[in-house]
């Protein structure tokens, strides 16, 4: 059964992650990718709940439409908390705390912060974090929407409203609540003083941002779901010479030092085509890092899994599906890996 309270906690400083924050956007330095303005319409539209019954697949996350009844009969102990942004701050953010289930009273886990899709804080992300904590780890997803929607709230935005205040959260303010997150679950009596990072759609982005810029002291690794890291803008044409194209920022990604992974749909072609590019230079910089590209899989393919949608594509479905299966199994290997959990 949930519990939901409300609770005031202070992180500690943030300085040194925001120290890190200075890549600005233009045409020559490197930029966070514009992640909506990449999307085709399918991926940014609101997700809707198809005809899908049940819980979903036991072991994995619930998809979009199996989320609800998958949180209702939860037994895991999960809550609202608000969390100041920084120490003396007067301003807070939402969000979603979720223990795992251990035989042990006297356990302590990592903590793994759950960034969520450009969709904002939803059901579906909650339903995320509920299998990471089954799955043996403290669960914390912030609403990075808290300060630009007017305040923390546990009322759930609509997917739209949320796609249209998202573009107010910048890289900086990014890493400020996962900072926030991270410090408020670290500090928690049943946590280890560790934490990782998984992220989707934008949060998959976040994920790479919150990497180069270093982390706080505990920092173990990141899994981008379906996001890219920093690029540099292209060069247009002129009549003379031919337009080059945005590309991967190499220097953005040497200044990362843990383990990244990424995964993704290949229909997702935006970021597919970055890939090989993305693991030339990772390799290049002898980093830790892996990404994997499931064929005829989506964007956003692990909240849709097989949810059937009005025009069906079962071929479409089955990828997802599959992509799921493999790819949250991955995602909990190098999560315990990183983590030192056995």
């Amino acid at each position: 059964m949930f519990h939901r309270s409300f609770v005031i906690a202070a992180a500690l400083p943030v300085a040194a992650i925001l120290a890190g924050c200075t890549l600005q956007r233009s045409s020559s330095n490197p930029t966070a990718d514009d992640h909506m303005a990449h999307m085709n319409a399918a991926d940014r539209a609101a997700p809707v709940a198809g005809a899908a019954a049940g819980q979903g697949i036991a072991g994995l996350p619930a998809s979009n439409s199996t989320a609800p009844a998958r949180l209702k009969a939860s037994p895991r102990h999960a809550e609202w908390v608000k969390i100041a942004w920084d120490a003396g701050s007067a301003d807070s953010l939402m969000a979603w705390v979720v223990y795992p289930a251990s035989p042990n009273a006297r356990a302590k886990a990592p903590v793994v912060v759950v960034v969520h899709e450009i969709f904002g804080l939803s059901t579906w992300v909650r339903g995320v974090a509920d299998q990471v904590a089954a799955d043996g780890f403290i669960a914390i997803a912030p609403d990075f929407l808290s300060k630009v929607r007017g305040g923390p709230s546990s009322v759930e935005l609509s997917s739209d409203s949320a796609r249209k205040l998202i573009a107010g959260v910048n890289a900086g303010e990014r890493n400020r609540a996962i900072a926030a997150a991270a410090n408020y679950a670290m500090m928690l009596p049943s946590a280890q003083q560790k934490y990782a990072v998984i992220g989707y759609c934008w949060g998959g982005q976040t994920v790479f941002m919150h990497a180069v810029n270093g982390g706080l002291k505990g920092f173990s690794g990141g899994v981008a779901f379906y996001g890219l890291p920093y690029t540099t803008g292209g060069t247009p044409a002129t009549a003379t010479t031919a337009a080059v194209p945005a590309s991967i920022n190499a220097d953005s990604l040497a200044k990362i030092k843990q383990p990244v992974m990424l995964l993704n749909g290949s229909k997702d072609a935006r970021i597919a085509a970055a890939m090989p590019a993305l693991d030339s230079i990772m390799k290049g910089l002898k980093k830790n890092y892996a990404g994997t590209n499931y064929e005829g899989a989506t964007h956003g393919f692990l909240r849709a899994q097989d949810d059937p949608k009005a025009a069906r594509d079962v071929a479409e479905e089955a990828a997802n599906l599959a992509a799921t299966k493999d790819g949250w199994p991955k995602t909990i290997a190098f999560l315990k890996k990183n983590l030192g959990v056995k």
